[in-house]
């Protein structure tokens, strides 16, 4: 990662931490080191407010440079900030969403003399939620990759197919173009691989995980996505892979079909497709994202489809979210949802129907607010392909 780039990741958060009269920050979750320092490192990155960031590491023992430690325990932290010259803080923010409780009073003891303070994750993800101009130039990568792999779906889409076999073909094409094959989502119960595949009435059982739609699953210890049906004739299938090719979470779904549909099925996904339209043309630089989702909640009730909108029984309280590093970031098109719109933010944007008998329709694309409005990240054909 070039310096001057996680510099201006640093001081992002930094002039948050100003705000709040945090002098220091101790980073050591996953994706927050992706994003201070470039990488996952087993260790601590100690964030000054007003002095240069220090690396405290455990692990790979082959990192060496300026401003790196060597580390053993976290007790040494405070004896090796005073040797780096360095004031103890008098303010100290901890990931406290994030960190497991026992190891978050273990690094809280290490500064008896410090106010510590937990806001360490909600101030990062405010931080993150304002893409850098290198950040949203590898959302656009990913979304070529990620469209090119899902332009060739019909190619291994074979008769007789049951949806976890046409997900496992899919997840090699993804994997193919580049797809690292794991994706981060923020949150202790939240959980996923890959994304999903759903296909005909399994799209309308509900999941525990807060995710658009949910689906049954292969086994009760991974409950969502494909559940080893047949692909019937007549029904859909949405593809909702996640486009992970260089760390951050690109988001897209399209829809199938296995052979005709009824014409239901056409019209809601043109629905979904007037929802998209409209919600891009409205949303720029200071619209509150609750204007957004309540945009799409007028549109489908006048088509008629308001009780079919994101989920049957269980639906979804949001037809957008924010991707990054993580695929649930800020911010979120939600109801109540005040949070405006601010450039450099990317997002998700799933106006989905089920239909039963029938299954999933709908569109997942992802956005960049710009100054002027949005762009579009993932190019891909959004009519419903025929299989």
């Amino acid at each position: 990662m070039l310096l001057p780039e996680l510099k201006v990741r640093r001081d992002k958060i930094r002039a948050l931490m100003a705000q709040q009269g945090i002098d220091a920050a101790l980073i050591t979750c996953n994706v927050n080191l992706i994003y201070t320092y470039g990488r996952v490192v087993s260790g601590y990155l100690y964030l000054p407010l007003n002095a240069p960031a220090r690396l405290f590491i455990k692990r790979p023992n082959n990192i060496e440079g300026e401003h790196i430690h060597s580390i053993r325990k976290p007790e040494q932290l405070p004896d090796l900030i005073k040797e780096c010259g360095l004031t103890i803080p008098t303010k100290l923010m901890l990931e406290g969403d994030e960190l497991p409780f026992k190891e978050y009073s273990r690094l809280a003891a290490c500064f008896p003399e410090t106010e510590v303070v937990p806001c360490g994750t909600s101030l990062i993800r405010q931080a993150r939620s304002i893409k850098t101009v290198l950040e949203i130039e590898m959302f656009r990568r990913s979304g070529v990759a990620h469209a090119k792999a899902y332009e060739q779906i019909p190619s291994v889409y074979k008769p007789g197919m049951t949806d976890s076999r046409l997900s496992i073909e899919i997840e090699r094409l993804m994997r193919l173009e580049g797809c690292l094959g794991f994706f981060r989502v923020f949150g202790q119960s939240m959980e996923i691989f890959m994304g999903s595949l759903l296909s005909g009435d399994n799209a309308t059982v509900p999941s525990p995980y807060d995710f658009a739609l949910g689906g049954e699953g292969l086994d009760p210890s991974l409950p969502g996505g494909v559940n080893g049906a047949l692909l019937q004739n007549g029904q859909t299938v949405m593809v909702d892979l996640g486009g992970n090719f260089y760390g951050y979470m690109c988001d897209m779904s399209r829809v199938f079909s296995i052979g005709k549909l009824p014409e239901k099925a056409y019209a809601a996904h043109q629905t979904c497709l007037e929802v998209q339209e409209a919600i891009a043309q409205q949303a720029k630089p200071g619209i509150a994202c609750e204007d957004l989702y309540n945009k799409a909640i007028e549109l489908v009730t006048k088509a008629g489809f308001a009780d079919y909108f994101m989920g049957l029984g269980q639906k979804a309280k949001f037809i957008g979210h924010g991707i990054g590093l993580e695929i649930n970031e800020i911010p979120v098109l939600a109801p109540r949802m005040k949070q405006e719109l601010e450039p450099g933010m990317v997002f998700a944007l799933e106006p989905k129907i089920v239909l039963p008998g029938i299954g999933p329709v709908g569109i997942e694309n992802s956005w960049a607010v710009t100054m002027e409005g949005l762009e579009k990240l993932t190019l891909c054909t959004e009519e419903i392909v025929e299989l």
